[in-house]
Order: C-alpha cells, then structure tokens, then sequence
C-alpha cells in the first residue's frame, strides 16, 4: 500500500483505539497528547469531532436499584474509569515501548515482522534521539502517576521494566560516547595556543545570571540538572564536541533522575580520570615519589622543574579547567564539583607533590631560581585553582596547594641564606693570573644581577621587617653603612638590605683573595679590578634601583682608592730613581757625581723594564678604566723622567757609552705605557727591534 494510505490507515486505527478508551474530554486530550509526543501527525486529529460516547444499554435502565442506584452507578463509574485508565497507561507504555525496542531487542514493524534494532541512537538523526528521550521522559510520567494513584500493578511493573531497559541503554550509549569522543588533548598545540593567548572565555552570555533565563525564550527547562559555567575560568578548550556534550548532558539527566546516579557518574569519572592524566603525561608529568625526586640528578630534576611549571600552568588554567566547565554541563552543580575532583584530586596531588619533593630537598645556591619559579607559578595559580577545585570536596587539594606554596617560600629563603654561607665558604688559594675578575665574583654578582627578575617575589618573601647585619650596619672599614640602615641617604628595602650583605660578604672575601698575591700592587689591582667589576654590574642592572646609589657612589671611591694603592705601591720605587736627591754635592751643579747619575739611570732603566715585563701580563677589567689608569701612569713619569733627562742629559753624553744609560726616549716610554694591562704583550727588546726596523 502506498505510504498515504498507510499513513491514514494508522491514523483511523487510532481514532478507533481512543473512541474505544475515551470516556471523557479529559482522557480523549490525555491520549491525543500521548500519541502526539511520538508522531506529529496525531496532532491534528480533533478528539472531540470525531470521538463519541457510546449509547448506554437500555438494559441498564431495567436493572433493580440493589444495592441503591446511586452507589451501584458510582462503583460501576469508578470501575471504569479505572479500567480505561489501565489502558490508556498501557497505551501510552505501548507507544514508549514501540520506540525503545527498535533500539534494544528488535521490534515488530506494521506487517508484524521482527527487525533488528539500530545499535547506537545517537549516532544517528536528531529525531530519533528526542524520541528515544520522549519516549523514557513519558515512561517517567506514567510511574510517577501510577505511584500516586496506586495504579494497577501489573501496568506499574511493566512499566518499572521498560524505564529499566530504556535507562540501560542509555548507560551503554553514555559509555560508548565517552569512549568515541573522549582524547588526550596535544600537547604542542595546547602550548602554542596557550602562549599565543587564543583560548575563548566560557560562554556565560548564554544564560542570563541575574534572571536565570535564556534570551530571548521562556525557560521551559528550569529543572534540566546542568549548572551554568564557571565565571571565572578564564581558558577553556571543548574536550569533546558541543553537540555530544550536549547528548551527555541529555543522557546524565534521565540516568541520575533513574537511580542510576552511580553506574552514570563513576564510568564518567573513570573514563575523564584516564584521559586527564593522559594529557598531562604527554605535558611530561610522570608520577615519581617524593624519594624518587630527591634522589635524581640536579640537570634531571632542572628539566622535572621546567616540565612541571609548564604542566602547572597548562593544566591548571586549561586542562583542570575545560574539564571542570565539561561537568558543569554534563551534571547539576550539586554533582559536578564532587564529580569533577574526584577526576583531578588525584592527578593535581601528584602535581603538587613533586612541588614538595623540590620544597624539602638539599638547597643549594643553583637550586634558587627554579624554586623561585615555581613559587610564582604556584602563587599565580592559586585563585584558578580555589575556582577548579571548589566547595568542600576540594578544600584538601586547595589546602595542599597553599601548604606547598608557603613551603617553597622557606625553601627560597634558606636557599638564599645558603648562597651566603656558599660566598664565605669559598676559601680558594689559586691567585688569579693578572690580578683579574676573580670567578667568584663573576659568579655572585651575575647571580645578584637575576635575582633582580624576581624583586617583588622576594620582597614578598623577606617582608617589611629589617634586620640588619652586625657586620653590614658597624663595619668601621665602611662607613657610613650604619647610617644609610639606619634612617639616613636612602631607605633600603629588606631585599635590599639582604643584597647589600651578600656584597659585603663577598668583598670580605675577596680581600682575604687578595692577600694570595705577594706584591702589593698587584693586590691593590686585583681589588680595584673586582671592586669595579662590581660597581659597573650594579650600575648595567637593575640591582642599582633596588640598593640605591650610595652603594654606587661609596664603591666608586673605594675603586678609585685601590687604584690610588697601586700606583703608589707599583711606581713609587721607579720614580724614586728621577729624584735629585743625593747627586749632586753641596758644592753645587758643577760637583755632579757622575757615577751616581750613571746607578740612577740603571736603576730606572732596570726597574721599568721590570714594570714593563710584569705589568704588560696584568689585567685591568674595563676600556675605560685600562685607558685611565695607563693615562695616570704616564702624566706622573713622562713628565718626571723629561726634567730628568733634560737636566742630567749632557752629564751622560759626554761621557763613553751614553745609550747605555740614557736607554729610553720620552715617547719610548709612552708606547711601552701602552703595552701595560693588556695580558699579553710583547718584551721591550722585541718593541726595540721593531723600532730598529722602522
């Protein structure tokens, strides 16, 4: 039969089944609106046209009134309605049944033939899943009737069975989705997307907070068990498809209104778990013990450290959060927060311990930075992860995070105090060649140089309380230091004040250095050369603004003050033979003792080649300073040795030999006050013969 006819041959066989069961406007309406939930077409029939009471017997009207006629026709009304009651339950079950079975079992087709059934509703249209979820909805309707009612019960078994089976299946298809839908997210692209910041806000718009109601519709659905996002989450990624998040939000809602509550959540839960810890495996979380981690390698635990600050924030920002906002809209919000930490709790402690295991670990000065970021990382966190883990199912993750945090700020604090104890511990012996930048020193103030990235993270850490050092506030060797500590130039931070302690501590050190180089000069150098090395790093960073200039100023003079201690202690014995003392007699210029005059220019000639020899080989850190301090040199003997010569030059010449003794010319010495400093220079008579050969 063509499909019109077939159509029209159902619709009639219904107007036949509800002129036969319709006993009152009332129940016709009720059987209509059953009808029409599974088909559209029965909305158009006109129960109340075409349906007609049947006639009553005129055989009724002869039957004696025993028991009286109006209790007889009462019970016999209430019979009835109950009767046709039954069977508009059992219709209504028919109908609901008629569309589960094709999803179970089988079921009859029209010519009574038994099919297959579809495996999997809701892959397949729009509308066959509605009807499936009409179909368990009107099942739903029907019980909570007949347990008021105190229905028939074999009509409230059958229909406790069908919830049963309808509720079954759509457990299987909740398992099968999460199952299909459910992956580790990449984890190349989460970071490229999370650096490039292209993560959506939640879509809050959707839902109007103050009046609680869609825009633009009435809100049919008050009692659909999803709460609304998270406001606060700033970064999401959808770990499964909207529409299949939304198939889930349909399915959880008729398995937790079925008692299958559990069964619902807990294959949830073990199915989000495997893949959230998934994910972070592939961000390089691996679980490892506390023992595990204390035991690995500083280069291993380095890497652990860069891998979990990345994890941490990935995670907990994105990973911890998609996840979270996903439970929001697959559960009420009475569920979801315990759902959802029941998911993270576990894979976040492991987090958190390894954070821990850093925490309690040996501190040792190259430790400090990586523990420093992961405290920012943590700190930074902590108002996402109060949202993530809400309520009181996360109070303990929430309490662990803080615990933790206010660990790794002790671990930082001893770190940097065992950086000091590492300075005055450093008892080298080995001099370094040249008087140059001792590697301690390169290594401290480089080290002070980056903690100035982490200013206001340690000025958290220190506090507002000053403590200043004994040593740092009474030194006599440095004056002034009490006063600036102690209300005067400048006001120093805490931080500040630890800074200027570890230099301080440093600088006593290197003094104790110095005293490794026998020569005096030398040792005024390496001081001048290290206490400058000093000033320009404070001066090129940012550790000027935090100790201030006085620190600048007062160094800078000390610098200039060593400078001063090695010329004096390195020239003074040459320049003494360019004195007038004790060559001539009283008697006058006349009475010239030329064989003093002769010791006097060997003298000199022997002691500047001996400068030239040794100071050629030492070092002076910086153009600016090298150039300043051979300047220095030079304006004190060029002018000195010129008088000289200039007065005795003709004592020598006239004499046999001269060139023995007047060696050098003016601006021979200058050219060999160039080579001084440079750590490698040519010997005076290489510098003669290359003369010679000009």
């Amino acid at each position: 039969m063509a499909a019109p006819d077939g159509e029209a041959r159902v619709l009639a066989t219904a107007q036949h089944i509800v002129k036969a069961l319709g006993t009152t406007d009332t129940m016709t309406d009720d059987m209509l609106h059953i009808l029409s939930k599974f088909d559209h077409r029965f909305s158009s029939m006109n129960a109340k046209e075409d349906v007609t009471p049947e006639p009553s017997s005129s055989h009724d009207s002869d039957v004696e009134d025993y028991p009286p006629r109006t209790n007889r026709s009462t019970a016999r009304n209430s019979t009835v309605r109950n009767s046709s009651q039954t069977r508009a339950n059992n219709f209504a079950l028919d109908a609901a049944q008629n569309v589960i079975s094709q999803w179970t079992n089988g079921y009859s087709d029209r010519s009574g033939s038994v099919q297959a059934g579809q495996k999997w509703i809701f892959e397949g249209s729009e509308e066959d899943s509605l009807q499936f979820l009409q179909a368990v909805d009107e099942i739903v309707h029907q019980l909570d009737f007949m347990k008021i009612h105190n229905r028939d019960p074999g009509t409230l078994e059958r229909a406790q069975n069908l919830h049963h089976l309808a509720l079954q299946k759509l457990l299987e298809e909740f398992r099968y989705m999460l199952d299909k839908y459910s992956e580790k997210v990449d984890p190349d692209w989460l970071l490229d997307l999370l650096s490039a910041g292209y993560f959506r806000a939640p879509a809050n718009d959707a839902v109007d907070p103050e009046s609680g109601s869609s825009d633009g519709e009435d809100d049919e659905d008050e009692d659909v068990p999803v709460a609304y996002p998270v406001d606060k989450i700033e970064t999401s990624v959808d770990l499964v498809p909207p529409q299949v998040a939304a198939d889930l939000a349909d399915i959880a809602k008729r398995l937790i209104g079925g008692e299958y509550k559990r069964e619902c959540t807990d294959m949830y839960v073990k199915k989000r778990k495997v893949i959230l810890e998934g994910s972070l495996y592939e961000l390089g979380v691996e679980r490892v013990t506390i023992d595990e981690v204390q035991k690995m390698q500083w280069e291993v635990q380095e890497d652990r450290i860069k891998k979990w600050n990345q994890a941490m924030n990935v995670g907990v920002k994105v990973l911890f959060a998609s996840e979270k906002q996903l439970c929001d809209e697959l559960f009420p919000l009475s569920l979801s927060e315990n759902i959802f930490n029941e998911i993270g709790k576990g894979a976040m402690m492991q987090l958190l311990s390894f954070g821990e295991a850093i925490a309690i670990s040996r501190r040792s000065p190259e430790k400090l930075f990586k523990v420093l970021d992961m405290y920012e990382v943590l700190r930074d966190i902590l108002p996402e992860l109060d949202v993530v883990f809400a309520g009181a199912s996360g109070a303990s993750v929430r309490s662990e995070a803080e615990g933790i945090l206010m660990r790794l700020g002790e671990a930082a604090r001893g770190t940097f105090g065992e950086f000091e104890n590492a300075i005055q511990r450093d008892a080298s012996k080995t001099p370094v060649l040249g008087g140059a930048v001792h590697p301690l020193n390169r290594y401290v103030m480089n080290y002070i140089k980056l903690l100035c990235d982490y200013t206001e993270t340690l000025k958290l850490l220190f506090g507002k309380k000053k403590e200043v050092p004994k040593l740092l506030g009474d030194d006599p060797e440095l004056p002034g230091y009490g006063d600036d500590y102690r209300g005067g130039r400048e006001e120093l931070s805490p931080l500040a004040v630890q800074i200027n302690w570890l230099m301080h501590v440093l600088q006593n050190n290197l003094e104790t250095k110095s005293k490794i180089h026998k020569d005096p000069a030398l040792s005024s150098l390496f001081l001048m050369n290290n206490v400058h090395y000093m000033v320009q790093k404070v001066k090129d960073s940012e550790v000027r603004a935090l100790i201030g200039d006085d620190w600048v100023k007062k160094h800078t003079s000390m610098l200039r003050q060593y400078a001063t201690n090695y010329q004096r202690a390195a020239w003074s014995k040459v320049l003494s033979f360019l004195k007038d003392e004790g060559i001539q007699s009283s008697g006058g210029s006349s009475n010239i003792s030329r064989a003093i005059l002769k010791d006097r220019f060997k003298n000199f000639n022997a002691a500047f080649d001996d400068a030239h020899r040794i100071q050629s080989q030492w070092v002076v850190y910086g153009d600016e300073l090298r150039d300043e301090l051979r300047i220095s040199i030079a304006d004190k003997l060029l002018p000195a040795y010129r008088a000289f010569v200039g007065r005795y030059r003709n004592f020598i010449e006239n004499g046999r030999h001269p060139d023995k003794y007047i060696k050098y010319q003016v601006e021979d010495l200058e050219v060999y006050i160039g080579d001084f400093f440079s750590g490698n220079s040519p010997s005076i008579n290489s510098r003669r013969k290359s003369f010679s050969s000009q």
